[in-house]
């Protein structure tokens, strides 16, 4: 299957033609009707700091749908004693630095998230479409997750935690809050063992854009995200 190289317009082949590895398009740019575009096609991007913009569409897609993160008991001990507490879209810049950060150090592999991609997704953060959650123990960021919303669908795009469960605990959140927003889906990429042990399942790519294009009619909530509690 070839791999289609993109012109300066914001439009995308059908995922449908991606490579079987999820490998859809190269080049373009990061400016947000792009990255809006893809998103709105089930398509994200993701390379290093050496490749041109690598555009995805894997399938199978890999979804936890609102309401069913798993909580074990352990975990649902530390949400009752909030040894954490959480936020929302109150730190976006910090956390997608702080994945950065963390997935920069020894035996981490290196990230994907590389500064045009940072400035690109605080852009979309400060225009309403890029929201957080935060964990806090004693007034320092130990933990969270950033991600695109749109219509009725939760893009996830990384987490980071520096203290046991932190970044779980803020996947909790997030769920509480979806659940509350009525939203569809939480979009998880591609298959971890770790976001299928907190309830992440496997789904076709074709029902995945069912559900995407179905979620696409409503409106966005672009107003700044503030977490209820548990």
């Amino acid at each position: 299957m070839p791999v289609f190289r993109l012109s300066d317009r914001p439009v995308f082949p059908n995922p449908a033609l991606a490579r079987h590895d999820g490998l859809l398009c190269v080049g373009g740019d990061l400016t947000p009707e792009r990255l809006l575009a893809a998103y709105q096609n089930g398509i994200f991007p993701w390379f290093s700091e050496d490749d041109p913009p690598l555009w995805w569409s894997p399938d199978p897609r890999l979804v936890i749908f609102p309401g069913k993160v798993r909580v074990s008991r352990s975990l649902q001990k530390k949400i009752r004693r909030k040894v954490y507490t959480v936020t929302m879209d109150q730190a976006f810049n910090r956390v997608i630095n702080a994945c950065a950060d963390l997935r920069n150090r020894p035996g981490h592999g290196g990230t994907w998230l590389v500064p045009e991609m940072i400035d690109a997704y605080c852009d979309l953060h400060r225009r309403g479409y890029g929201h957080s959650v935060e964990t806090w123990k004693d007034g320092t960021l130990v933990g969270g997750l950033y991600g695109i919303a749109l219509g009725g669908c939760f893009f996830g795009e990384s987490m980071f935690s520096t203290m046991d469960d932190s970044s779980k605990v803020a996947l909790a959140a997030l769920d509480r809050s979806l659940v509350e927003k009525k939203f569809n889906l939480i979009d998880c990429q591609v298959r971890s063992e770790h976001l299928v042990s907190m309830g992440g399942v496997e789904i076709s790519r074709r029902d995945f854009l069912a559900i995407v294009h179905a979620s696409l009619k409503r409106e966005s909530l672009r107003d700044a995200w503030i977490f209820g509690g548990f």
